[in-house]
C-alpha cells in the first residue's frame, strides 16, 4: 500500500477488495518456469491439438522446445529485453514460441496475421523489434521489414531461418553460455493495445505481472481439476487473453488446448464435439451464431461435453444470454472483463460461490486486486451503486506504455491506480457492472478498432476534408465502424469509393462499414469531435433511409 501518508490520504476513499482471501504470488519465478511447474508428471499428456488436422504436442515436447527455442534465440544474439514480433495465426506451437522468447530473456509481442504490412511495420518500429517469427503464408508481409525472420513451417523459405533447423542446432550446441539471469521484474511481453486513448501502443508487462494475474484468475482451481480441463483455443493467441488466459493458464493447470486457426460455425461445433471441449472462451458474435444459425440444428448437441463458455471483449445482450441458456441448458455462461494494461482478466464470474450469476454483471473482484470507481470530472471515489470510471490497482498493472511517458501518466496515477476508461459500479452483493465507455474504442466482433486510426486513413485521401468515425450498434458484430465524411469541393468519389479506400489501407476487421457524406463535423470549442452528435445524426439518417425504403415498397 505504500507509505503511511498515502494510506492516510486514502482513508476516506471507497476502495473495494475481493470477498475472497488474498492468494500468494511466488517470488523469483519467471512466467515460463511458473507455468511449467510439475510438467514432468504430465509428460505424455497432450497439451495442444489442432482442431482440424489433429496434430498434437505433448507436455514433454512443450517443455523441451521452450528450452531449445530460448537457447536458439540466444545463439542468434537475442539479448535480454529485445522484442520479438510473432505474426502467426493460432497454431499448436504458438505458446512454445511465446514462452521460448520469454525464457531467453526476450520480450514476446504478438501481431495480428491479418494485419496489413504497414500495420506490422508500425508495430515493429514502435517496439524496436529485433526479430520476427511467422509462417510461410504471412512471410510475404514481413520479408521487406529489414529484420531476420524465423519461419515455422516445414518447407524451407529462402532468406528466412527455419524453426525446426534452429531447434535441432540448439540441441547440438553445447551448454548455454550466453544465459543472462532473468528477474521477475524484467519485461516478458509487449502486446499492442489501443489503450484508453486511441492509437496502438506497446504495453510493457513483466514476468511478475503475468504470474500475479494467473495466481488471481486461477485462485479457485481445485486439485481435482488439474489435467482435466479441455479449453477451446479460438480467441487469437496474439491477444493477451489468448496467450495468458488460454495458453498459459492451461499449461499451468496441465489441461489441453484445442487450437483453432480460423472461425466458422461448422468447424467450431465439430471441434467442440470431436475434441470433447469442456471450456470455451468466445466472443458475443459466436453466441449469436449458436443461437440463431440453422447450421447448429445439423449437430447432435447431446454429444457436447461443454460445461462453460466465457465471453469477454464486448458486452452480451441479456436476451441473447437467455436464448443461449435455453438452447444449451447446463452450459454455464461466464462473463469476464479484462484489459491488456492489467495483464488480462480483472473481474470474472468463474466458480462463483453461490447462487445464479447476475445477468450482465462482469463478475466479482478477484483476490489481490483493489478497485474503485471515480467521478471522471473530480477524481473523487464513489460509493456502491454509483457509476464512475473503474480504476484497478494490483501487481498486474503494466509498467507503462513503451516510450510513451505522457500516455502512461494519463493512465496510471501516482498512487498506482490504473484508470481503465470504462464506466461501471459495484452493487451490494459485490457484483461489478460495466455500463459505458469513456474511451472511444469501437469493439468489432471483440476486436478493438481505434476511431483515431481510421480517421487518419480517411484524412490521407486527397478528396477528404474532414472525417469522424463512430461505432454503430450491429446485432452480429456488436459494433461497426461508421464514418461521417466531409468531401472537398468538386470531389467525385462515392461513399462506396471511400469505404474501399479504407479497406485497402487497414486490416479486415477495421473496415469502415458505413459512410455518410456531411457538410461539417460537429466539434467542441477545444476542437474535439463530438462523437455523440455524429452518431445521433448517422442513426437518424439510417432511420430516414429505412423509412423511405419502406414507403417506396408499399
Amino acid at each position: 500500500m505504500g507509505t503511511y501518508i498515502e494510506n492516510h490520504v486514502e482513508e476516506n476513499e471507497h476502495i473495494f477488495r475481493s470477498q475472497y482471501s488474498p492468494v500468494p504470488v511466488p517470488e523469483n519465478v519467471t512466467l515460463p518456469e511458473f507455468v511449467l511447474q510439475n510438467v514432468e508428471f504430465y509428460g505424455d499428456k497432450v497439451a495442444f491439438v489442432d482442431a482440424e488436422s489433429g496434430k498434437e504436442v505433448t507436455y514433454n515436447e512443450v517443455a523441451r522446445d521452450i528450452y531449445r527455442f530460448s537457447k536458439a534465440l540466444r545463439s542468434l544474439g537475442l539479448r535480454k529485453g529485445n522484442v520479438v514480433i510473432v505474426v502467426l495465426p493460432n497454431v499448436v506451437e504458438y505458446a512454445i514460441v511465446a514462452l521460448g522468447i520469454m525464457a531467453s530473456g526476450g520480450v514476446f509481442s504478438g501481431a495480428n496475421p491479418s494485419s496489413h504490412t504497414s500495420e506490422i511495420k508500425k508495430q515493429v518500429e514502435s517496439a524496436d523489434a529485433k526479430l520476427i517469427v511467422t509462417n510461410s503464408t504471412t512471410y510475404e508481409k514481413v520479408k521487406s521489414l529489414g529484420l531476420p525472420v524465423i519461419v515455422l513451417d516445414d518447407e524451407i523459405v529462402e532468406d528466412a531461418m527455419n524453426w525446426k533447423k534452429l531447434l535441432e542446432a540448439a540441441d547440438r550446441a553445447g551448454d548455454d553460455q550466453m544465459k543472462e539471469p532473468i528477474h521477475q521484474n524484467d519485461l516478458c511481453a509487449m502486446p499492442f493495445s489501443s489503450g484508453t486513448t486511441g492509437m496502438s501502443k506497446g504495453v510493457m508487462l513483466t514476468h511478475r505481472n503475468l504470474v500475479a494475474n494467473l495466481c488471481s484468475t486461477l485462485f479457485a482451481v481445485v486439485p481435482e481439476m488439474i489435467g482435466k480441463v479441455t479449453t477451446l483455443g479460438l480467441i487469437p493467441f496474439f491477444h493477451i487473453y489468448g496467450i495468458t488466459g488460454i495458453c498459459c493458464a492451461t499449461i499451468r493447470n496441465k489441461g489441453k488446448v484445442v487450437v483453432m486457426g480460423r472461425y466458422d460455425l461448422k468447424s467450431f461445433l465439430n471441434a467442440l464435439i470431436r475434441h470433447e471441449v469442456t471450456f470455451a472462451p468466445i466472443v458475443p458474435p459466436i453466441i449469436l451464431g449458436l443461437v440463431k444459425n440453422p447450421i447448429v440444428d445439423e449437430f447432435d448437441l447431446s454429444k457436447l461435453k461443454l460445461q462453460a463458455v466465457m465471453t469477454a471483449a464486448a458486452p452480451l445482450a441479456p436476451e441473447l444470454l437467455t436464448s443461449f441458456e435455453h438452447k444449451f441448458p447446463g452450459v454455464l455462461v461466464q462473463e469476464a472483463y479484462g484489459l491488456t494494461e492489467h495483464s488480462c482478466i480483472t473481474l470474472t464470474f468463474a466458480q462463483k460461490k453461490s447462487g445464479n450469476a447476475h445477468k450482465n454483471s462482469v463478475g466479482f473482484i478477484l483476490p489481490n486486486l483493489e478497485v474503485k470507481f471515480i467521478d471522471p470530472e473530480t477524481g473523487k471515489s464513489l460509493p456502491r451503486n454509483t457509476p464512475g470510471e473503474l480504476c484497478v490497482r494490483s501487481q498486474c498493472v503494466m509498467q507503462g506504455y513503451y516510450k510513451q511517458v505522457d500516455e502512461t501518466a494519463q493512465t496510471i496515477d501516482k498512487n498506482g491506480w490504473l484508470h481503465t476508461g470504462d464506466v461501471g459500479f459495484i452493487d451490494d452483493e459485490e457484483n461489478v457492472f460495466i455500463v459505458d465507455r469513456i474511451k472511444e474504442l469501437i469493439k468489432y466482433k471483440g476486436f478493438q478498432v481505434a476511431p483515431a486510426e481510421l480517421e487518419a486513413i480517411l484524412l490521407s485521401h486527397s478528396s477528404v476534408e474532414d472525417a469522424a468515425v463512430v461505432p454503430l450498434p450491429d446485432e452480429e458484430a456488436g459494433e461497426i465502424p461508421a464514418a461521417s465524411v466531409v468531401l472537398s469541393k468538386g470531389a467525385k468519389e462515392s461513399e462506396e469509393d471511400i469505404m474501399k479506400f479504407v479497406a485497402s489501407n487497414a486490416a479486415h476487421y477495421k473496415k469502415v462499414r458505413v459512410v455518410h457524406f456531411v457538410e461539417a463535423i460537429p466539434k467542441s470549442p477545444s476542437g474535439k469531435i463530438m462523437r455523440r452528435l455524429v452518431k445521433e445524426k448517422m442513426v437518424e439518417k439510417i432511420k430516414e433511409n429505412n423509412n423511405l425504403t419502406k414507403s417506396n415498397t408499399k
